[in-house]
């Protein structure tokens, strides 16, 4: 073949942007005595190159951008100079580069076990034949081609195809002397030969919305939380600790007096000192990977390797999660791997197919949400989630995942009518697929970062979800109660009146506590959408609906479980959350959202500091009925239990309005009881009905204990009990 026959070829294969290897063309190739350098460049007028010891200006062959020229000898390095437009600029050739990528990593990323796919993917600064660039691949195996567009070019789609590695399904480019800061996008030349301009899935930093470009990150971060990370890889499993979880989503946590949203220094330096005076042990920050709409809260992910950039950069949240934990307080982050958003800038429809959603509608696409779900059985997806699961844990040093949604995954007629889903291949309506994905995704997540915690928002009756793989469960540490939430909101949302008639749905419970381990949400779910706040759910006057809420804050305290509270019930806020502005952080100017602050604080500290409260909150022998059946004085009383020194706090709970004067309570031991809690106290906004004065017992036996005392039981509250001996 001719070499105007082959660049003719080649040519249209450029002009189309379907080259499948534009390195075996442009660049610098042998010939039969001599060496040929071909430059495709549409814009440029002149092309010159310039090596050590010579110059020598390219001859136009096509009127379509191609130079060409012959050289006695191949340069051991050299540069181009382009004119064109009335401008001059210099650059060196990318195509005469070998792949950045070698055949061991693109085995593991074809075979799907590629477990630090971001260090090999994406854009990274790098040094590749001793010049210093971008390393771009991305993963797009049915693109007939695939070009690299800058800001720096332009956006010129023409000027930097791609390279296709084979049966990878890889695409890549080493574009020299590129660094940090460089904005780039992905045009896709699909398998139905459609053009798609793409953002770059594996992106590690992105534009702030609603600007979509990708961003090349490098970090430069010193991490100074060593002492933290060795302290979490010594301690118990987390069920026997303390876990009060704040969350938090921090656009709207706090703002300055312009509505401005703080940074992730500025959040991370508040978030720790008030994390701190509330005594939570940790906050859990609802989704930070980059979404394109405010107002979907961080559950449309766009970018699930970038940390959104509204708060600002990713070195810039290393040093909040950094800032926390140099002050004892974990990170949890929300993560969404069950759906994504159709935007056609992102994943959807990536390459011409359904490459990250499933391809059938009935499994691939979500009626409720309108987004799109992966195709958990495609090995490079779960690959892509996996992956991304440990790059928040690795690169961000969270503390804990907690799984969004994972009810969605299990069930493949999660919200479809009868006809609109597949069964399995047994006839069941299991996802199998996405539960293989789970399993996988808590099994490597333990190996390689056993300290790390997993939580499951599942909201069915799933078995085994937070059960060992081994042992024919999903792996998750912690399960999202959501039936305690629903139960406990219901009878709380009644006026005390009523209550008695659903005594049961704060005893129901108890009846499966332990066949999970479970944390208690009251999250953001409950705050939104026409529910009103926590606050606004409660009955009757002021001062009761804040009694309500002191005593419903006591009952989940003490209730076995670790805690979640979203963010602004801590204070009593009276709006509905609203993402688009601060918590109305005024209201503790007043005494009665003043002292729920307070109430939650004393919460905290006498929850750590009594191991009744957690130490045993996984077994049965951790809780004691004392009375579960006095629903007429919608009066409930139970003891907690240490594994060390057995039944040791007392919980009595009345949710009524009613003063219970000379009640007498069961208790286990003989001796002096001290009460430690008083939800009703006047520091906390109550009418101040406490025990002030040591409990001594009796020798008359009640509810079922051999030792008993009469206490005073507040209105609409709840007192904790503890043995002194």
């Amino acid at each position: 073949m001719t070499e105007a026959s082959a660049s003719g070829r080649h040519l249209e294969r450029l002009k189309g942007q379907v080259h499948h290897d534009p390195h075996s063309f442009l660049g610098i190739h042998r010939t039969r005595d001599r060496f040929i350098l071909r430059v495709f460049h549409p814009v440029a007028e002149e092309v010159e190159v310039r090596a050590a010891t010579s110059t020598t200006l390219l001859e136009k062959t096509h009127e379509d951008g191609l130079f060409t020229t012959l050289l006695d000898t191949q340069p051991a390095s050299y540069q181009l100079l382009f004119r064109g437009a009335g401008h001059s600029w210099t650059a060196r050739d990318p195509y005469c580069f070998t792949p950045t990528l070698g055949s061991f990593d693109l085995h593991l990323i074809q075979e799907g076990t590629h477990l630090e796919l971001w260090k090999k993917l994406g854009a990274r600064e790098t040094v590749h034949q001793g010049v210093g660039g971008v390393a771009f691949a991305v993963w797009a195996p049915n693109a007939q081609g695939v070009s690299l567009m800058t800001d720096a070019s332009h956006w010129d789609d023409r000027l930097h195809p791609m390279r296709s590695m084979g049966g990878s399904g890889i695409w890549e480019l080493f574009l020299p002397d590129a660094t940090a800061g460089l904005a780039y996008k992905f045009a896709v030349i699909g398998s139905d030969g459609i053009k798609r301009i793409k953002a770059d899935p594996m992106s590690r930093r992105c534009e702030h919305p609603p600007a979509t470009a990708s961003i090349v990150d490098s970090s430069n971060f010193t991490w100074q939380d060593g002492d933290w990370l060795k302290a979490r890889q010594v301690r118990p499993h987390p069920g026997q600790l303390p876990v009060s979880v704040y969350e938090v989503h921090p656009g709207s946590w706090r703002r300055d007096a312009h509505n401005r949203v703080l940074s992730y220094t500025e959040m991370g330096e508040a978030l720790a000192e008030y994390c701190t005076s509330m005594g939570f042990t940790h906050v859990e920050l609802m989704p930070m990977a980059e979404h394109p709409l405010t107002e979907s809260w961080g559950y449309q992910v766009t970018s699930y390797f970038a940390p959104t950039s509204r708060y600002g950069t990713p070195d810039q949240f290393r040093q909040m999660v950094d800032h926390l934990h140099r002050n004892g307080i974990g990170v949890f982050i929300d993560w969404v791997p069950a759906h994504f958003p159709r935007d056609e800038w992102a994943l959807a429809n990536f390459d011409g197919t359904a490459l990250y959603e499933h391809p059938d509608p009935r499994r691939g696409e979500h009626p409720d949400w309108g987004t799109l779900v992966f195709n958990f059985g495609r090995t490079e997806v779960r690959n892509f989630l996996i992956a991304n699961a440990l790059f928040w844990i690795e690169e961000f040093h969270v503390d804990g995942v907690r799984v969004d949604a994972v009810a969605s995954m299990l069930y493949l007629d999660y919200s479809r009518p009868p006809g609109g889903w597949e069964p399995n291949i047994y006839g069941g309506r299991e996802n199998l697929e996405a539960v293989s994905f789970l399993r996988d995704l808590n099994s490597i997540i333990g190996e390689k970062h056993p300290s790390v915690v997993t939580v499951a928002e599942e909201s069915t009756s799933w078995p085994g979800v937070s059960h060992p793989v081994d042992m024919g469960g999903l792996g998750f540490h912690f399960k999202w109660n959501m039936g305690w939430m629903h139960d406990t909101l219901d009878y709380m949302e009644k006026e005390p009146i009523f209550r008695k008639y659903h005594h049961n749905e704060m005893t129901f419970s108890l009846w499966y506590a332990w066949s999970e381990n479970f944390i208690l949400p009251i999250s953001h779910d409950e705050n939104v959408h026409g529910k009103g706040s926590l606050l606004g759910k409660m009955p009757g006057d002021e001062w009761q609906r804040f009694a309500n809420l002191r005593v419903l804050l006591g009952w989940m305290w003490s209730h076995p479980g670790k805690k979640l509270l979203f963010m602004g019930s801590e204070f009593g806020q009276y709006a509905e959350w609203n993402c688009n502005r601060s918590l109305d952080w005024h209201l503790l100017e007043f005494p009665a959202h003043m002292g729920v602050q307070k109430l939650v604080a004393a919460l905290n500290r006498v929850y750590r500091e009594t191991p009744e409260l957690w130490e045993a909150d996984t077994d049965p022998q951790g809780f004691v009925w004392l009375d579960a059946g006095n629903a007429d004085q919608n009066l409930l009383s139970f003891l907690r239990c240490s594994r060390s020194a057995g039944p040791q706090l007392a919980c009595i709970a009345n949710f009524s309005p009613n003063t219970l004067s000379g009640y007498r309570v069961g208790l286990p031991l003989a001796g002096i009881w001290k009460e430690v809690l008083n939800t009703d106290a006047a520091e906390f906004g109550g009418s101040g009905k406490i025990n002030p004065v040591p409990i001594s017992t009796e020798q008359i036996r009640w509810n079922e204990q051999e030792h008993s005392a009469t206490i005073t039981v507040p209105p609409l509250g709840m007192t904790w009990l503890l043995h002194q001996g």
